[in-house]
């Protein structure tokens, strides 16, 4: 259960380095290579009383800030370490890279760190599902007895996870597209892209560069290769991939699976790829009922983590009372309330349409709650395979209109209401409107499809406005 790598000691003693954005991986980045002996500038594009205020903390400490400026290279610069949300197309990174400068990621900088006795990582990527993943494979490590945490691209930094005091057994790793663009040496135990479906488009330039990033998990690992079955696209990015030798392709899908992969017959998940004599054996991991929720795309989620700690070497026990342990965060495929025989559920966490199309799969009949904003997305196919599930549909946000169309082209005997309305009580009247569409089983179902900034802060305050509308309907019993 080694890492398998050895970790480069560097000496950053006097070495000029940029932080390009405060943020929260910029800050932290900062004070660490500070703390070494950098000599850190940071730059910004803004210069907000926010900015400023950061700004004087880091200044205080002996680090330079530019505010305002974040395209200028710095004179003399030998690195520079990114946060995620920058992108490639940036002035200062063109300019770096006439410079000859090389860029790091915040999770570059992190594995460049890791001491010598560094806990290996399990790493997984995709459109939708990582956070999910992450923490389905962090409660099975945990129920093995492992010391672990969930990190990356959420919950712990990972520049905190390898750099605290506590030790880890193996760390389950969260990394987004942005983050691996910017980790060229990053080399995984095992990965695992859930899914690829277009999405931040506007910041790789195309579904091909998006994909390239999605794959870069892949390379250099030392056992294992998850990917979908059901999504070739993450089958080939496998097959692109540089892996240490022994390293297996080990596919998950929600049939029956074959040798190298795990799967679900007849109600049960089961591994056929980390047993003796895997074509003709197969080892029971858990029901499909111990995963919550049971829906199609939640399960391929704890077969994903299944996978990679099956690779880790946990053994099938700990594999079930991970997954019954563990519960997924807010807003994501969450049941609100029953009233009167219709379900409400809150997936606001469905920003895309990717998302939203796993989540209307879950469910049958469902009068949708949609709408926001489209990010450029299209809405046809989403409508086209739900259509035969919906007995309605409510829409909310700037982009409502994007999928009224794609209703009426595709779905045209589905009754819409379209809310023409923004204020704080929108949501409440979608709830209404829904609730009067819906009948004694069927689930009214918030999977926007689009993201929320249009209306609310985040997806978790365009939830929590939905299931607040919800439980009080419930209180006033006018369903």
């Amino acid at each position: 259960m080694g890492s398998g790598q050895v970790t480069e000691q560097l000496d950053w003693n006097g070495k000029k380095v940029t932080v390009a954005g405060l943020g929260v991986s910029g800050i932290p980045a900062a004070r660490v290579l500070h703390g070494r002996g950098a000599l850190v500038t940071v730059v910004n594009d803004g210069d907000d009383e926010r900015s400023r205020a950061q700004a004087a903390e880091l200044e205080a400490e002996g680090i330079t800030v530019r505010l305002g400026d974040g395209a200028t290279l710095p004179s003399g610069t030998e690195l520079i370490v990114t946060t995620p949300g920058w992108r490639p197309d940036k002035p200062l990174f063109t300019a770096a890279a006439e410079a000859g400068v090389e860029i790091w990621g915040d999770v570059e900088l992190a594995w460049r760190l890791r001491g010598p006795d560094a806990a290996p990582w399990l790493a997984v990527t995709g459109t939708n599902g990582k956070t999910t993943t992450v923490r389905m494979l962090a409660s099975i490590l945990e129920a093995a007895g492992l010391r672990t945490a969930a990190v990356g691209n959420i919950g712990v930094s990972l520049l905190d996870a390898v750099l605290g005091e506590e030790r880890y057994d193996v760390l389950a790793v969260e990394l987004s597209s942005y983050q691996l663009h910017w980790a060229p040496s990053v080399r995984v135990h095992s990965g695992a892209v859930l899914n690829l479906a277009p999405d931040h488009l506007d910041w790789h330039g195309s579904m091909e560069a998006y994909a390239a990033d999605k794959g870069r998990i892949y390379e250099g690992n030392q056992v294992a290769c998850v990917y979908n079955v059901a999504d070739k696209a993450t089958e080939d990015l496998v097959r692109e991939a540089d892996v240490e030798e022994g390293c297996r392709a080990i596919g998950f899908t929600l049939g029956t699976p074959g040798p190298s992969a795990l799967g679900v017959v007849e109600g049960i998940l089961v591994d056929r790829a980390f047993v003796e004599n895997r074509q003709k054996n197969a080892q029971e991991l858990a029901e499909v009922s111990d995963v919550q929720p049971p829906a199609p795309h939640n399960i391929a989620n704890a077969l994903a983590a299944a996978a990679l700690a099956r690779a880790f070497g946990v053994d099938a026990k700990a594999v079930r009372d991970g997954l019954k342990a563990f519960r997924p965060d807010p807003h994501r495929i969450e049941l609100v309330e029953e009233i009167q025989g219709v379900a409400y559920v809150d997936d606001s966490k469905a920003t895309n349409t990717h998302a939203a199309e796993a989540s209307l799969a879950a469910y049958d009949p469902i009068v949708w709650i949609a709408g926001g904003l489209a990010k450029g997305a299209t809405f046809d196919e989403l409508v086209q395979k739900s259509a035969k599930r919906l007995r309605g549909a409510v829409l909310i946000g700037a982009d409502r209109a994007l999928i009224r169309e794609a209703l009426a082209r595709h779905a045209p005997e589905v009754p819409v209401v379209d809310l023409d309305r923004t204020d704080t009580g929108a949501m409440s009247e979608a709830v209404r409107e829904a609730t009067r569409l819906a009948h004694a089983g069927d689930t009214v179902l918030l999977a926007p499809a689009c993201a929320s900034m249009d209306m609310f802060t985040n997806y978790n305050k365009r939830g929590e406005a939905f299931a607040d509308a919800v439980r009080a309907l419930a209180a006033t019993g006018d369903a």
